[in-house]
């Protein structure tokens, strides 16, 4: 990601918020689709505005927009569901994964080398704990179309489930691009690699606390066209699925 620019996660996470703060009482956000339009600049403010789609008896929608400087950088429409009981299933957790304490954190020496690993080290509020290789100075060997990483906040948050529904479409954004990159055998060092996200898709199936760890397993179906997509479902140390997502990305390597 280049210096300077807005991660994607962040707007994603402040947009969830906006929407969410004007929804009737005991709803919350079941689902987001949204497009990132332009990059967004870090140092300037971002300006967000809900429009108020509808509200019926169970489910309310609301559209998002995200400006700077009068231009639009991400515009998302949120469904939000009154809480009631139904069917009840979900994928499983993969089997025989390590737990998050047997996991090295990432190296310094990544971050030494490269802006990505630096932020996710330093800057950002989220721990990442690979459980493959990560590949921020090497390429994965194996050129598998998956990543599996353990996330967490670093600090503990609020008792505020809004909160941590929004910190999971922040987390969403991390690492989400590397089923991609490992199924091609690229590293995040490669000179000349351009990435960036194009749209994001994320389903909230059941409430779970991010300051706590949580399993984010990824893969990759496709890549054609200049673009890559990658799905990943979110699960709590316990084995309870937490949230699925899908996003599309521009990825060019010369």
């Amino acid at each position: 990601m280049p210096s300077g620019r807005v991660f994607g996660g962040q707007v994603l996470g402040q947009a969830v918020i906006a929407a969410e703060r004007t929804v009737p009482e005991g709803r919350a956000a079941h689902s987001m689709h949204g497009y990132f339009l332009r990059p967004g600049d870090a140092t300037r403010d971002i300006t967000f505005s809900v429009d108020r789609i509808h509200d019926g008896r169970s489910f309310s929608a609301r559209r998002t927009q995200a400006y700077q400087e009068g231009e639009p950088i991400f515009s998302m429409i949120a469904s939000f569901q009154a809480e009631g009981a139904g069917l009840d299933h979900a994928a499983a957790m993969p089997e025989g994964v390590p737990g998050p304490d047997e996991v090295a954190p990432l190296h310094p020496s990544a971050g030494a080398q490269h802006p990505l690993s630096r932020r996710l080290l330093d800057d950002r509020p989220v721990e990442v704990r690979h459980v493959l290789p990560d590949i921020y100075l090497r390429p994965d060997a194996e050129r598998r179309p998956t990543n599996i990483a353990w996330v967490r906040a670093r600090r503990s948050l609020p008792d505020d489930p809004a909160l941590h529904r929004a910190a999971i479409a922040y987390i969403s954004d991390i690492t989400i691009q590397e089923p991609i990159m490992r199924a091609h055998g690229i590293e995040w060092v490669r000179s000349g690699l351009k990435l960036a996200s194009l749209d994001s898709a994320l389903w909230w199936h059941r409430p779970a606390r991010v300051d706590d760890w949580l399993l984010y397993v990824q893969e990759s179906p496709s890549a054609s066209g200049g673009r890559g997509l990658a799905t990943g479902r979110m699960y709590t140390r316990d084995g309870m699925l937490v949230a699925s997502i899908a996003q599309e990305v521009v990825i060019r390597v010369p």
